[in-house]
């Protein structure tokens, strides 16, 4: 699917040379953006159901501008040299960054597309959280239906600021993912905020009796779990059977399966299947 509004814009930006502005395009079509005289643009990881290697959604990850499509972190660059202020501009540049790069490729038709919330923004903004970005989406005529805002870990003493924006997000349209440290953390945040994803770190899998029940529970609601940072072969069969169990399709995102990349017929062509259990296999991706 196009999108003209979009294309509209992407013609007048192809017509700009960066000078004086925030958002340009490179030479392959890329938007590009600048914050603190660094250049960045946007790389996205996949996020794959275990069962079958189908492509779900993508995190949008801000990346400096480098020739071999890896570069650095903008937030390990800039985090600690930014101001709230500045991080919350920072912030929604990179959305916008993302939501343009993503939605411009038609490699994205069907999937979701994950954004990252920094936790400064979360305090910074006093109320009505996603209502900056919605206007954005809107006047691109992008589908904020297919957007998933991502926030930032919360301790328990910030459980009322989490309830807080999560209704904001909730109220602007948004879905929205939440990340736990453990199953029952999940399982917690699944009845309390009901979130569209919850995010479990893959490389913690040794309460397989708590994820086992995460999963059931999460099977008769609309939310997705996610494990981020898959990493080995091993955890990817814990993942497939403990799925098989509970009759759901968790999702998988990890080094292990793909490396974030700019392009994302790139990215849906570089599943590692080398690295996958025996008798394990992705089929072709969707291009």
């Amino acid at each position: 699917m196009t999108y003209p509004v979009l294309q509209q814009y992407l013609d007048r930006l192809s017509h700009s040379t960066g000078a004086g502005s925030s958002i340009w395009l490179d030479a392959e079509g890329r938007a590009q953006g600048r914050f603190f005289n660094c250049t960045m643009s946007s790389a996205f990881q996949p996020m794959r159901r275990v069962e079958d290697g189908e492509v779900v959604a993508y995190e949008g990850l801000a990346r400096s501008v480098s020739a071999a499509d890896e570069g650095l972190s903008l937030w390990r660059l800039l985090d600690h040299a930014a101001s709230d202020d500045e991080s919350v501009e920072l912030d929604r540049l990179c959305r916008m960054l993302h939501a343009i790069n993503f939605f411009r490729q038609p490699e994205q038709a069907g999937a979701d597309l994950y954004l990252n919330v920094h936790d400064r923004l979360l305090s910074a903004v006093g109320s009505n959280h996603g209502h900056a970005f919605r206007r954005i989406l809107d006047a691109l005529e992008l589908p904020l239906a297919r957007v998933v805002l991502q926030l930032p870990p919360t301790s328990a003493q910030q459980g009322w600021l989490l309830s807080y924006v999560a209704d904001n997000y909730r109220r602007n349209g948004f879905r929205f993912a939440v990340h736990a440290a453990s199953p029952a953390e999940a399982r917690h945040l699944l009845e309390r905020v009901r979130p569209a994803a919850i995010k479990l770190d893959a490389r913690q899998l040794s309460d397989e009796a708590g994820l086992a029940a995460l999963l059931a529970q999460a099977r008769g609601t609309e939310a997705r779990i996610v494990f981020k940072r898959l990493e080995s072969a091993q955890a990817l069969d814990t993942l497939r059977r403990l799925g098989a169990q509970a009759d759901t399709q968790p999702l998988a995102q990890g080094y292990l399966l793909d490396a974030p990349r700019a392009a994302l017929r790139e990215a849906q062509a570089k599943v590692k299947e080398e690295n996958a259990p025996r008798g394990f296999s992705f089929p072709p991706a969707r291009l």
